[in-house]
């Protein structure tokens, strides 16, 4: 391994959507493993951040452990360079590295802005090519029934800006069968076309022929989208959107 550096580092929370504060684990336990592979011993070793101790390894460590909390703010920590230990555990050995965040350097950082600006290029030409009904499917995820009232050009706006802030989040909802699925169920059921209870148990035509019993404890809209892909589910599927249309 290359001689440690002493000097202050920053990390940053990767991805789009950073909540204001962050808490990452930092120590092991049965219920929720910390361990990295050492190569060198050939076995897993535990790993404890505490503020007393040299070393982040719990067999390195001795006498009584102050553990210690790591929080990102805003997807950002600065650990100065007096704090080696923590350093090398978000640097070297936390297995979360690299993945939930990672270190800042010029480089890394124009790496991930490249990949985030290409991950909104990809996402804003989704937006483009995708019909109405389906950016309408996307955008009710987010905000539900007020999309029926949106004119066209406020849904393609919309879907655009979730596109550009959050393009990983729009490009699988795009690829999700169910989003669609779920946005058919909700405009059939505006439409009169099929009615949904009060108590949110069951789906009947419009004049009042039961379709299907929404399982327990389900969402009535996604156990709907599953019930289409079914064989009965299908069948009803099809007459509903040739209403729709």
């Amino acid at each position: 391994m290359e001689k440690w550096e002493y000097k202050d580092r920053v990390y940053i929370v990767k991805g789009e959507n950073s909540p204001p504060i962050l808490s990452i684990q930092s120590k092991h336990t049965q219920r929720k493993p910390l361990l990295y592979f050492d190569e060198e011993k050939g076995h897993n070793r535990e790993l404890r951040y505490a503020t007393n101790q040299k070393s982040v390894f719990a067999d390195e460590q001795e006498g009584y452990a102050t553990l210690g909390h790591i929080y990102f703010k805003e997807g950002r920590l600065s650990v100065p360079k007096s704090k080696p230990a923590l350093q090398k555990l978000l640097s070297l050995y936390h297995p979360k590295r690299n993945t939930l965040w990672y270190e800042y350097t010029p480089e890394v950082y124009a790496e991930n802005e490249v990949d985030e600006i290409e991950l909104q290029i990809e996402a804003l030409n989704l937006a483009k090519k995708l019909e109405i009904d389906e950016l309408e499917a996307i955008l009710r995820v987010q905000k539900g029934n007020k999309v029926s009232k949106m004119s066209t050009k406020e849904v393609k706006r919309d879907a655009l800006l979730l596109a550009k802030n959050q393009p990983a989040a729009f490009i699988e909802l795009a690829a999700d069968d169910n989003v669609h699925l779920r946005n058919i169920g909700v405009k059939a059921v505006e439409a009169n076309i099929i009615k949904l209870a009060n108590d949110n148990r069951s789906f009947t035509w419009g004049d009042g022929r039961k379709l299907f019993t929404v399982p327990f404890d389900e969402n009535p809209y996604s156990a709907l989208a599953a019930w289409f892909k079914t064989d009965d589910g299908m069948e009803i599927l099809k007459a509903v959107e040739k209403k729709i249309k």
